[in-house]
């Protein structure tokens, strides 16, 4: 079977740029199964794509090739490559940061530069488009592997894994009797916030039902200072009420109960924005 195509943006779905470039993969070969992991990555931003990636891909069937096209340098002297991971799976990309979670936790094996006389699409009218990189070069490109009608060694050629460009991933801190960390990402649809605390990390101080300080700063101001409960579920909770719980991909998160919590608290993510869970009336 050929490689499933799962593509993720910063396109939405407000005009035609999706369809053109799924227009080019079936051009290429109409057999190919295309899904949308999602359209909807804040714009130009590259951390949130390197971290939705990460969030996803290992529940792929191996050899699955991941297009993920978040741009803000189109057209400019950034690589435009295919990296295969450690654990066998193929991401088509623009080296800006989006490789950055993949790269930390499975590693990557092998990163090519995609060779644009190649395997960039060439238009009858023969004029070069320089803002369009995810229908020209990301997704002609992923057609042709997942076709077959290029290999891997055909992409282009290597480079060093080690030039790859990343973001700086920061480390929660444990302590005698509290855990310091960031909110890493949000839950766009919910509110809830996500932080790079592992579960592992936070159950050498806390365990579900206890009552945590919870306190959040952005920048240097405090923006939230409560005591909160540790549940395993949002069921668990009241309403509206706060609460800390392990995530999916099992680190500690915050949310407000069938409500919203950065709307109603007027939170975001990001390494401005500070988190410390301290055991109660320490």
């Amino acid at each position: 079977m050929k490689p499933i195509l799962v593509f993720q943006t910063d396109f939405t779905y407000k005009e035609g740029a999706v369809a053109a470039m799924y227009g080019v993969v079936k051009s290429v070969d109409p057999t190919l199964e295309i899904i949308d992991a999602t359209h909807e990555i804040p714009q130009y931003d590259t951390w949130s794509a390197s971290f939705r990636l990460n969030q996803y891909m290992r529940f792929w069937p191996k050899g699955t090739i991941f297009v993920s096209v978040v741009d803000p340098g189109v057209g400019t002297k950034r690589r435009a490559c295919v990296a295969l991971t450690n654990d066998g799976y193929y991401i088509v990309t623009p080296d800006n940061g989006t490789l950055t979670h993949i790269n930390a936790t499975v590693g990557i094996r092998e990163v090519r530069e995609i060779d644009e006389t190649i395997n960039r699409l060439r238009r009858d009218d023969n004029k070069a488009v320089s803002i369009f990189h995810g229908r020209d070069l990301f997704g002609y490109c992923a057609a042709r592997l997942a076709s077959g009608i290029i290999s891997f060694k055909e992409v282009g050629k290597t480079y060093p894994v080690s030039e790859i460009v990343t973001h700086e991933i920061l480390k929660a801190q444990v302590r005698k009797d509290e855990i310091e960390g960031i909110f890493e990402i949000n839950d766009p649809n919910f509110g809830n916030l996500w932080t790079n605390i592992t579960l592992d990390d936070f159950s050498k101080l806390f365990k579900h039902g206890d009552m945590i300080h919870v306190t959040i700063r952005h920048k240097d101001e405090v923006v939230f200072a409560e005591t909160v409960p540790y549940y395993a579920s949002f069921g668990m909770a009241q309403d509206r009420s706060v609460m800390i719980y392990n995530n999916e991909l099992n680190n500690i998160a915050m949310a407000q109960v069938v409500g919203n919590l950065c709307q109603a608290y007027g939170l975001g993510y990001g390494k401005d924005y500070h988190v410390i869970f301290k055991k109660a009336g320490k």
